[in-house]
């Protein structure tokens, strides 16, 4: 064991606990000063989940023992001599609808139960070039349809600070796994919010980039921009670390942005003095959100404000937003699983089925309106950011609701007709192509997590981490840890 991590008045599993909730940075910073190996690190991480995993069902695969092997060739490595990439023997688990070569990847789908990829995908490609040991693979909502997770092949992923509540999703498994100390670091994707619901239902943080600003490879649909893939952490600081390994050009994307990764990896210190920034409590009117959600984020305009901010309540156009995101949703649902639906109807949960089939009835004409609306929606957003730097919301209409529900059936009173509707609050600026960062933005009365959403002009995915890190370090929300 390195030399200061051994502390006096801690006790075995409590040490394992204080190693686990540190910053990627700081083990990152200690693997590399020999001060704590690899192994050690990947031995704290396994103890924690034999230890919670079972209450929160968090991670779905486990590669036990090939994580001690990449561990120990982490450390040989390092005592060779060899000069160590960022993220150089951290131990992460992948979100399981990510290939990962020689590690299943079910999509929390029955159909998929045996598939074990040949490859990894490039988001795994890269975190693993960057120097991480494989832990396994986090759990998600069947075909990642949906911001609840649970699956009939695993079951539900449970929210750390209520095991009642669910953990969103689709990157449910990854948030949940971060909150309760299993890994320090985690991949996810996000169409309609799946990197920021679950982040807000957990406390943690995640980022929907910018269309790509995170390459995406193997996609059938390479062009898309609704669907993007990035990253989560506990803190801000970490997600634009693992952003710095997983932006960048790769010729395998056609929408791949020029931006190196290294441009994310300096510092997020700023000063936010001046800064235009709109705060938009229930977005622009049109959809519901809990009372507990606007309650537990008002102070967030005074914290802007103390940072220097100029705020003021305004909201972009938004009309035309929904019929986007649904018409493009349900396009991309056939193109994808409509072959399967063809072949094992029976076997796909009745609410993809329905995806399957919005897509299919949809005509040219239909997807024709949809493209001229999403040009007129980037135009207006295009010009509201001429005026303001920043756009503050709630990422969720809603707290973290029961876990054993499919969804909410309703919001303040409003009914929810489908699985998606209550995800208004993200989906809306999905179809923007904003970037928007889920940063924890405080607890209910019950002692839920709300997040707030940060949202950028087109592209500017490093000034919506430079005043999320600066929101983080004003408030500290995101320090609180469930009682686990």
């Amino acid at each position: 064991m390195g030399g200061d991590k051994v502390d006096a008045g801690f006790s075995e599993g409590s040490l394992t606990d204080e190693i686990c909730y540190l910053s990627a940075r700081e083990l990152a910073r200690r693997i590399r000063a020999r001060e704590m190996s690899a192994r050690e690190v990947t031995e704290a991480h396994l103890a924690r989940i034999e230890a919670v995993n079972p209450r929160i069902n968090a991670i779905v695969t486990l590669t036990a023992e090939r994580a001690l092997r990449e561990a120990d060739a982490a450390d040989a490595a390092l005592a060779g001599g060899a000069e160590p990439p960022p993220l150089h023997g951290l131990p992460v688990a992948h979100k399981d609808t990510h290939e990962t070569a020689g590690v299943r990847t079910t999509s929390g789908s029955p159909l998929l139960a045996t598939n074990v990829p040949a490859r990894d995908e490039l988001v795994v490609e890269r975190m693993r070039a960057a120097g991480t040991v494989m832990l396994g693979k986090t759990n998600v909502p069947e075909f990642a349809a949906g911001s609840h997770t649970f699956n009939p092949l695993f079951g539900t992923t449970r929210n750390p600070y209520d095991l009642s509540r669910s953990a969103g999703g689709s990157s449910g498994g990854g948030a949940a796994a971060l909150a309760a100390g299993l890994q320090p670091l985690a991949d996810g994707s996000d169409m309609g919010g799946s990197l920021r619901n679950p982040a807000s239902f957990c406390n943690v943080v995640g980022l929907r980039p910018s269309p790509g600003r995170v390459p995406s490879w193997p996609d059938e649909a390479a062009w898309g921009t609704m669907g993007v893939q990035g990253p989560m952490a506990r803190d801000v600081a970490d997600v634009a670390l693992l952003l710095s390994v997983l932006a960048g050009p790769d010729p395998r994307s056609p929408i791949a942005l020029e931006t190196p990764g290294s441009a994310f990896a300096g510092t997020l210190e700023a000063d936010l003095t001046g800064l235009r920034v709109a705060w938009a409590p229930r977005l622009d009117g049109s959809i519901p959100f809990e009372p507990d959600v606007v309650a537990t984020l008002e102070p967030t305009v005074k914290v802007f404000a103390e940072l220097g901010c100029v705020v003021e309540e305004a909201c972009p156009d938004l009309s035309g937003a929904d019929e986007v995101f649904r018409v493009l949703r349900a396009w991309r649902f056939e193109l994808g699983l409509g072959t399967v639906m063809d072949r094992h109807r029976d076997r796909i949960k009745p609410a993809v089925v329905a995806n399957i089939e919005d897509g299919r009835r949809l005509t040219g004409a239909d997807l024709g309106r949809a493209e001229v609306l999403h040009t007129r929606l980037y135009h207006r957003v295009r010009e509201f950011f001429e005026r303001y730097d920043l756009l503050l919301a709630p990422v969720c209409q809603v707290v973290p609701f029961d876990a054993d529900i499919e969804y909410p059936t309703e919001v303040d009173g409003e009914p929810m007709s489908s699985y998606v509707d209550w995800m208004r609050s993200a989906y809306l600026i999905s179809a923007t192509g904003c970037p928007a960062l889920s940063v924890p933005g405080g607890f209910t009365a019950g002692g839920l997590p709300v997040g707030l959403q940060v949202i950028g002009p087109h592209r500017a995915d490093l000034a919506v981490l430079r005043a999320g890190y600066a929101f983080e370090r004003a408030t500290a929300y995101g320090e609180r840890r469930p009682p686990l």
